[in-house]
């Protein structure tokens, strides 16, 4: 493909951009989801980071608005004009905390630790280095104390690996992951907070998390917030404690380059590099499954690890975690036909081994393929000098919305979009890609 065909896409993915701007950060999505997301803010503000670094800064300054005085940064900053919304902030009770803040709603529970690595490649690539030096300052002990809430508050064995304690935590709401901790949940009527539901007025009920899940998932943000969201007596009760791959891939990245970060700053790199290294140390120690070549989540309440095949079980990758023999071994098992194979046609990595029991093309974290995903296995495949295979990957990544759109997903079998249309991560992560290689300019 050449630059004048690309060039239109990657105008299309800056106007999904655009149009999601809420005049101080990005919403995901125009209706679906009106605040805005975590790891979502994260991953937009890679994209911009490209073409507008103002933006890019603006966009992470206004989720760490949301951060907890003890560290915590929620995945939801609720949006005050955005008008009705399930589950809001009244859902969360987070005024139960001390930590939470008064003049922002949030919601009481992270995702995925990828800020650092957002707020480093934007540095890198803005254009204006006084102001990138500024933005490292203001970041910087917002990172530390996002980090140092992770490692004292979620390391319940002091190994380095950190815990969920909700699905939502993870990025992936219903991946066959958390089938079997759910499915302990046997849960009385009276259990079940009241809440309303907007996502299945909005996509085909079908394509999202079951009611039966949807009412796990408000269980346990219940049983947080009548806990004060005080994490050693959730930890206590929680029956949804899980060491999960993609979480702490992220995390180890994100140390690396918070490393990096404070290098540039004239600081001390060596406890965040010290902490990365011990969380990858335990990533392979206690979730590298050497039989079927991929790592595992950790149920730490049943104490077994969960031999779900998802496509975040290759994460590390992105982190360098795996040794090249390791690496090399997932790189064939991404190669079998439960997932992608280089000689079949295949549109990119679905989240869910496609031989697998429960695979279904268009349920939410179920099967379909994400791009946020595909992103952290191009990058990862990268790294390891991958690169026919990485070459695939970035492939599908540009014809699946130059075919379909900026959906929030995609049917792995016919390339279909679903979920939500104009979907900003998938246009900032798009962003990325085309403009790494100089396809677009």
């Amino acid at each position: 493909m050449t630059s004048i065909t690309l060039q239109p896409l990657l105008d299309q993915a800056k106007d999904v951009l655009q149009g999601n701007w809420l005049g101080y950060a990005t919403k995901p999505a125009p209706r679906l989801y009106p605040h805005q997301w975590s790891w979502d803010a994260a991953f937009i503000a890679i994209g911009y980071a490209h073409y507008d670094q103002a933006r890019a800064q603006q966009e992470l300054l206004a989720l760490f608005r949301g951060q907890w005085t003890n560290g915590l940064l929620p995945h939801i900053v609720f949006n005050p004009q955005a008008g009705a919304y399930e589950p809001g902030p009244e859902f969360w009770q987070t005024s139960r905390s001390l930590h939470a803040p008064r003049e922002v709603q949030t919601s009481g529970i992270v995702q995925p630790p990828i800020h650092a690595t957002a707020v480093w490649h934007v540095y890198q690539h803005g254009a204006d280095r006084s102001a990138g030096l500024a933005f490292l300052r203001e970041m910087y002990p917002k990172l530390y104390a996002w980090h140092a809430y992770l490692y004292r508050e979620r390391d319940l064995r002091g190994e380095g690996l950190v815990y969920i304690r909700h699905p939502w935590e993870s990025g992936q709401d219903n991946s066959p992951i958390w089938d079997r901790a759910l499915a302990r949940l046997q849960l009385m009527p009276a259990q079940v907070p009241t809440y309303q539901r907007v996502d299945t007025t909005l996509v085909a009920a079908d394509e999202r998390p079951s009611s039966a899940e949807y009412d796990r998932y408000a269980y346990l943000v219940q049983l947080a917030y009548a806990n004060d969201y005080d994490e050693a007596r959730i930890r206590q009760v929680c029956p949804f404690l899980i060491e999960d791959v993609l979480f702490n891939a992220l995390l180890v990245q994100s140390g690396n380059d918070l490393a990096q970060i404070a290098l540039a700053l004239g600081e001390n790199p060596s406890p965040f590099s010290a902490q990365a290294a011990r969380t990858a140390a335990a990533l392979n120690a206690r979730l590298w499954d050497e039989e079927h070549a991929i790592y595992f989540d950790y149920d730490l309440v049943e104490s077994a690890p969960i031999h779900a095949h998802v496509a975040a079980g290759f994460s590390p990758l992105f982190a360098n975690v795996p040794t090249m023999k390791q690496a090399t071994r997932m790189l064939d098992k991404l190669n079998q036909c439960g997932f992608c194979p280089l000689d079949e046609h295949c549109y990119a990595v679905p989240s869910y081994d496609k031989l697998e029991p429960g695979f279904a093309g268009q349920r939410y974290w179920r099967g379909p393929i994400w791009l946020n995903v595909n992103w952290l296995l191009y990058w990862g495949l990268r790294r390891y000098g991958f690169d026919d295979y990485a070459a695939r990957v970035k492939e599908a990544m540009i014809l699946l919305p130059q075919r379909a759109g900026f959906y929030e997903y995609f049917d792995p079998d016919t390339g279909r979009g679903h979920g939500s249309d104009r979907f900003s991560w998938s246009a900032a992560l798009l962003i990325d890609l085309l403009s790494e290689g100089g396809e677009s300019s």
